[in-house]
């Protein structure tokens, strides 16, 4: 339920707060609601449970309007902030090519804002193997370089490995900015990602 305004506010004398910001003092309502029709604004309860309670004179609409927006950058940002969780498959025997898809998926989290954690699982002996679970964690490491930051450095948990990449805004913005200037789009694809990254190093390859 929101604030009370215009007719809906009942109490009299309240304190007055005009269109400019200015304190005016108190006031009887029927006075200070006139005055608002006068200039075509509304007078609005701005705190209800003083006495006098305080008004003031604005744009109720667009100060709704505002109220939205900030509500709704407030939920983006949060939403932001969200941790993502990128698996390197059931075990170290993943196709080059499922990486791929997996490091564009990671890239597309960071352009968005998002921390991700990249998690390599082994399956049976492999654990013995930690190096080359390491090994695989270096090269996304050196593929996100350029739009996020190691924020956890790859530790074991049981048969899990994990560590978490988080974005650098600064380099975040440089690579928007590029792809603006290249009229691409801010947030590519997957497949566009991937197509990216194979016509930038056709060399590359699993380190299995």
């Amino acid at each position: 339920m929101g604030p009370r305004v215009n007719d809906r506010i009942r109490i009299t004398p309240i304190r007055l707060i005009d269109e400019n910001g200015e304190m005016v003092g108190i006031v009887e309502t029927d006075d200070a609601r006139r005055r608002a029709m006068e200039l075509g604004l509304d007078l609005v309860e701005i705190a209800a449970d003083v006495r006098p309670p305080v008004c003031r004179i604005m744009d109720f609409g667009k100060f709704k309007y505002e109220e939205s927006k900030k509500n709704k950058a407030n939920k983006a940002k949060s939403k932001a902030s969200e941790m993502k969780e990128v698996r390197l498959g059931r075990s170290m025997k993943i196709d080059p090519h499922d990486i791929a898809i997996r490091v564009a998926q990671a890239r597309r989290f960071l352009i968005e804002g998002h921390k991700v954690q990249i998690v390599q699982n082994f399956k049976g002996r492999e654990v013995a193997h930690k190096d080359r679970g390491d090994v695989r964690m270096r090269n996304i490491i050196q593929e996100l370089s350029d739009l996020g930051r190691v924020e956890l450095t790859p530790r074991m948990n049981g048969r899990r490995l994990t560590m978490i990449i988080g974005p650098d805004k600064q380099k975040v913005e440089m690579w928007k900015r590029a792809q603006r200037e290249a009229g691409k789009p801010e947030l590519p694809s997957v497949p566009d990602i991937i197509e990216h990254d194979d016509d930038d190093d056709d060399d590359d390859g699993d380190e299995e």
